[in-house]
């Protein structure tokens, strides 16, 4: 199937792709900043499983199927951008100052179900996941070793692992700053709306380039 010295490359590779800030890292640190790390690391694993979801649905033909049939892929785009655009303006709108218990704990199946749900769809929309999966995971894939469709399913794991880490870090990173800001409720409201600003921002970026 695939050594350890490719797997390394390919974990390198990824790397270098996912680490580079982009939508989805921008998105984390926007939650993080509006609400607290335990809901930007809920979105940093909505985010990995949107991605994974993408690249599977890449494996088995939508990726070729989006680019020969332009409606569709402004379809999954333009959906994406005003559901960034909708959080962003929700968070600038509630900015404000924060208790303890909002700030470190998501309350109710439903608020952790929605920001898992949140990071997905950014996830699933990310521009890169076309690149990784149609042009990263197909370097390390072995006709020999035969169903091709099943081996990017499995190699498309070490992108959401490599993912995963890299997006959890940004979101801890995040969410240490906005710890330190809780201390004023000026700055807390301020960092808020940066965070949902930054979130409107995402959209708009994915609307220009994705």
């Amino acid at each position: 199937m695939i050594t350890v010295s490719q797997l390394g490359a390919m974990i390198l590779a990824c790397v270098v792709l996912i680490a580079v800030p982009g939508p989805s890292v921008m998105f984390v640190v926007g939650r993080a900043l509006s609400h607290g790390r335990n809901v930007a690391l809920l979105t940093a694993v909505g985010n990995a499983l949107g991605c994974y979801t993408a690249g599977v649905l890449v494996a088995v033909g939508l990726g070729p199927l989006l680019e020969r049939w332009d409606l569709l892929f402004q379809v999954f785009k333009w959906g994406g951008v005003l559901f960034l655009i909708w959080l962003g303006i929700q968070a600038v709108r509630h900015a404000g100052p924060v208790g303890e218990p909002e700030a470190g704990r998501v309350e109710g199946a439903s608020s952790r179900w929605k920001a898992v749900r949140a990071g997905a769809l950014v996830g699933f929309t990310n521009p890169k996941n076309l690149v990784m999966f149609t042009v990263i995971v197909p370097q390390f894939m072995n006709p020999d070793a035969g169903n091709m469709v099943l081996q990017m399913i499995l190699l498309g794991l070490v992108p959401l692992s490599v993912g995963l880490v890299c997006d959890s870090l940004w979101a801890l990173t995040a969410a240490t700053a906005r710890g330190w800001l809780t201390g004023s409720a000026k700055r807390m409201t301020a960092v808020q709306r940066a965070g949902g600003v930054s979130v409107i921002a995402v959209g708009a970026s994915v609307a220009v380039t994705g």
